[in-house]
């Protein structure tokens, strides 16, 4: 793949790692295999893509836009996998944007809140489980993205409402949030598809 686009597609390249889901519920529902399928697309898939366009990118110039989450901020017990995998995605981002520091290439971690896809009910949560209140759309989140890449941002959170529970979560003693995020997550048992 990258010899073809070294020799058909000039100019920058921009990678943008956005594949990923989630599941709902406790450990290991709605299975095991889902749940090992989950580590595979959110940090294998991402890693492994990555490493393979490096040198491409390294040649040419350009940027790595991973998309983490505001679940990467915090423990989130019913969601346990999916918030550990965006963990590594944002701690992995900036550690990967150091290393690049001498490099044409940037690294940026993405960490949108609750966003209007079909995130939450491949999930396993009903359509309407997150008020749209709580959430942006996807526009509005690609938008302040290319805003803090054109910045040379390490690291976005999107929209003022997810850049204070970031904060606040990120100060907070991480076995306090974990017991904070149960209460919040929880809730959403009434709102979960049944399998």
């Amino acid at each position: 793949m990258t010899g073809y686009l070294g020799r058909e597609v000039p100019g920058r390249v921009l990678l943008i790692n956005n594949s990923g889901f989630g599941a709902y519920g406790r450990f290991p529902e709605p299975n095991l295999p889902h749940q090992l399928e989950m580590l595979d697309v959110n940090i294998r898939g991402l890693v492994h893509f990555t490493g393979l366009m490096l040198p491409l990118l390294k040649e040419r110039g350009g940027a790595v836009m991973n998309i983490a989450s505001t679940a990467a901020f915090q423990p989130t017990p019913f969601m346990a996998t999916y918030g550990a995998s965006k963990a590594f995605v944002l701690h992995w981002s900036l550690a990967l944007n150091e290393e690049l520091r001498s490099s044409r290439v940037r690294a940026l971690a993405v960490c949108p809140g609750p966003t209007s896809t079909e995130f939450f009910r491949r999930a396993g949560l009903k359509k309407g489980s997150v008020a749209d209140s709580l959430g942006m759309t996807a526009e509005e989140v690609v938008l302040q993205s290319y805003r803090a890449l054109a910045k040379h941002g390490a690291q976005v959170v999107t929209g003022w409402k997810n850049k204070l529970m970031a904060a606040f979560s990120s100060r907070v003693p991480k076995p306090l949030a974990a017991a904070g995020a149960a209460l919040v997550l929880k809730r959403y048992r009434l709102m979960q598809v049944k399998q």
